[in-house]
């Protein structure tokens, strides 16, 4: 069923012209989408799927196209690749936002962006926000996987990409597919060794961020950096 087939008050379309798009639930925002659902479900129950099946609008954030793929609905290419466009554009604006204004004067900003990045990912993944002397984004970048510990993230390829970006400080970042967003003993041993690392060239380690689905911890606003 297509949104000319649905009574007029239930209408996506016309419901955000006429009271603006923050009137709209996270299904109906998604239905806008999408535009027409399968034969049996009409777009509004196929934009719940779809919800349903990614764990929430913070799980499809977070989806690639093979897991879109594999919803039904989202088979054929045309939807998938609207749906990756207008993540990617969340991201994008993320990292504008960061780009133009010192990171840690918008902190949510920072941890909004690191868990549209990595939150959920299955697996760890070690990052490194690049920032200049003003502490605006440079660049972020994705160096390790997997468990997290000194010997598996190497200061020194570090390093070297923070003076590959002429980076002044850095925020260092990784996820917990757990859930638990609380720092290792190896977490917090990995930041020092970096910052050491870092201070030989006075590079800052201005915040190590874990992020985990809907949550995050920052160890310079806990107090552990």
């Amino acid at each position: 069923m297509a949104f000319h087939d649905l009574p007029a008050d239930a209408r996506p379309r016309e419901k955000l012209l006429a009271r603006g798009p923050a009137a709209l639930s996270d299904t109906e925002l998604l239905a806008l989408l999408l535009r027409t659902g399968l034969a049996g479900r009409h777009v509004l129950q196929l934009a719940q799927d779809v919800l349903d099946a990614c764990g929430g609008i913070a799980g499809l954030l977070h989806a690639d196209g093979e897991a879109l793929r594999k919803i039904r609905g989202l088979g054929g290419t045309a939807k998938r690749a609207e749906l990756l466009a207008v993540m990617e554009l969340a991201r994008r604006a993320m990292a504008q936002r960061l780009a133009e204004r010192p990171a840690f004067e918008t902190p949510d900003a920072v941890a909004q962006y690191l868990q549209l990045h990595l939150a959920h990912k299955p697996h760890e993944v070690f990052a490194v926000l690049f920032l200049d002397t003003r502490h605006h984004l440079l660049a972020m970048e994705e160096l390790f996987r997997g468990t997290l510990a000194q010997t598996s993230v190497y200061p020194r390829e570090v390093v070297q990409r923070a003076l590959h970006h002429g980076a002044a400080a850095v925020v260092l970042a990784h996820n917990h597919p757990s859930g638990d967003v609380q720092p290792s003993r190896a977490d917090l041993a990995l930041t020092e060794s970096l910052r050491a690392a870092l201070a030989l060239l006075d590079m800052r380690v201005l915040d190590h961020v874990i992020v985990g689905p809907g949550r995050f911890l920052s160890m310079a606003q806990q107090g552990l950096l």
